[in-house]
């Protein structure tokens, strides 16, 4: 499979590499992927082995080596950000280039109605509402790892999310 061809390729072979390292690559790599694409990274593998990559040259600097996958995870959502604004620009500066929305083949396996209208919902709420309502529920973050991963106050996260849910409702309702 071509995910797997992925992985095995992006997992560095440097002599020297310890088994937590390449423990937390193999078991988050795919779900890292999937936030980024959430997110709306038009290229989330790229995305999250950039993420390992950084992690990887500033692993001695964390000051607890337990936050590795919250590092990740808030290095994921940046770079989204990035990503999304740089795309953004570009596409406003350059619409003759934007090419025909294409839908991934995960997208396309996603047939049924109320779950593309809710994804259609969500990604048309604004970034941060969004960014929480992904980590929360989708990765089924607790308040505080949501806060800390997105450089916010818990309450925020609970406003937010609040925020995000009652919007939902509303687009969904609205059909």
């Amino acid at each position: 499979m071509i995910r797997d061809r992925i992985v095995e390729d992006a997992i560095p072979q440097a002599e020297g590499l310890d088994g937590t390292y390449r423990e937390l690559f193999e078991g988050n790599f795919h779900g890292l992927v999937r936030l980024a694409r959430l997110l709306g990274a038009d290229d989330p593998e790229d995305l999250v082995q950039d993420a390992f990559v950084r992690l990887h040259r500033k692993r001695a600097m964390l000051r607890d080596p337990n936050a590795s996958l919250a590092y990740l995870r808030t290095s994921v959502c940046n770079a989204c950000r990035s990503r999304v604004r740089h795309l953004r620009m570009a596409r406003r500066r350059h619409p003759q280039l934007v090419p025909d929305h294409v839908r991934s083949a995960e997208h396309q396996a996603v047939d049924r109605d109320d779950i593309r209208r809710l994804l259609a919902a969500v990604e048309r709420l604004p970034r941060r509402q969004r960014e929480v309502l992904v980590l929360r529920y989708w990765l089924d973050l607790t308040e505080r790892e949501t806060a800390e991963t997105l450089g916010i106050a818990v309450g925020t996260v609970k406003a937010t999310a609040s925020r995000a849910i009652a919007a939902l409702a509303v687009r969904l309702e609205e059909g």
